[in-house]
């Protein structure tokens, strides 16, 4: 089950430096036949304009419904650093989290949120959803979150 894991225990940790050369890794999921909410929650976010090259800060939320793999934390961190010297707009980066995520794990619901820092009086919170959301809103409703 970790067999494959690359970053998690390694000696050395390696910083990416763009999200196109970080790795997320996946460990096996061992609730299979439960349907369940994984939220993940990262506060310090940071990438770039790509217009002005001036720093964006955010906290990105993620929720998802696990199929047969969960994302590895240390993987999930790693790749979240890589967008801080990356200039990307607050909707794509949202997008490409989601894709990349979906794309490592396979899940049935990933849902991120950006909550982007105001810049110029404006706050941008986008908020990207792949998957079966009803399977999601019966979850939550059901008092699996909070």
């Amino acid at each position: 089950m970790t067999e494959n894991l690359t970053l998690l225990g390694a000696s050395e940790t390696v910083y990416p430096q763009d999200p196109d050369q970080a790795k997320l890794e996946a460990i096996d999921n061992q609730w299979k036949d439960q349907d369940y909410i994984v939220n993940l929650d990262c506060h310090e976010f940071t990438c770039l304009c790509p217009k002005t090259g001036q720093p964006d800060f955010a906290k990105i939320y993620i929720s998802y419904i696990p199929g047969d793999s969960l994302v590895e934390s240390k993987a999930l961190k790693l790749y979240l650093f890589s967008y801080r010297n990356h200039g990307i707009f607050h909707e794509f980066v949202i997008n490409k989290i989601a894709r990349d995520l979906n794309n490592a794990i396979n899940a049935k619901y990933i849902k991120v949120v950006g909550d982007f820092m105001p810049r110029g009086g404006i706050a941008i919170k986008p908020v990207v959803q792949l998957g079966d959301c009803d399977l999601y809103s019966e979850l939550a409703i059901s008092g699996e979150i909070g």
